[in-house]
């Protein structure tokens, strides 16, 4: 079980997608590697087709090196919104749930219509049975108390 320790100086850097895809040398200081590895060679290539390579350079720099990694989600985002969708990208999608959300509420404040007619229906069944066991309980008791079979006095 021989193992070989290699310097860490001596490693070779596997270039990022951003570096393989456009052909070029990608050193330890390469700006998109962080966000590109090499293996996500898709991601890259769809941020490249809608912003192109050197846009992306400067949008990344452009942002707070804290933010870097969302701003670069949300190129990767909006860049495949316009793939599937030129015209609206990513506007398109929010539009599409904005009316989802406006159906839905519809929906709810239907359905909470129906409950209400529901409970008030079921509220006066319950008042016509109370009166309907009251009048029973009625008829019960003056039955009871006029019929000599029950200790009444007919």
């Amino acid at each position: 079980m021989d193992t070989q320790v290699v310097p860490m100086h001596s490693r070779v850097h596997q270039p990022c997608a951003a570096c393989r895809m456009l052909r070029r040398r990608c050193d330890r200081n390469c700006s998109l590697a962080p966000y590109f590895p090499g293996e996500e060679i898709e991601k890259f290539a769809g941020v490249h087709k809608v912003f192109g390579a050197s846009n992306v350079i400067k949008m990344i720099q452009m942002v707070e090196e804290t933010r870097r990694e969302d701003a670069v989600k949300a190129l990767v985002y909006e860049a495949r919104a316009r793939l599937r969708d030129p015209v609206y990208g990513s506007t398109g999608a929010i539009f599409h749930l904005q009316k989802m959300i406006e159906e839905l509420r519809s929906q709810l404040e239907s359905i909470r219509s129906q409950v209400l007619e529901l409970q008030q229906q079921r509220d006066q069944l319950l008042g016509i049975l109370m009166n309907n066991v009251h009048c029973l309980e009625d008829d019960l008791f003056s039955t009871m108390h006029h019929d000599p079979m029950f200790g009444g006095d007919l």
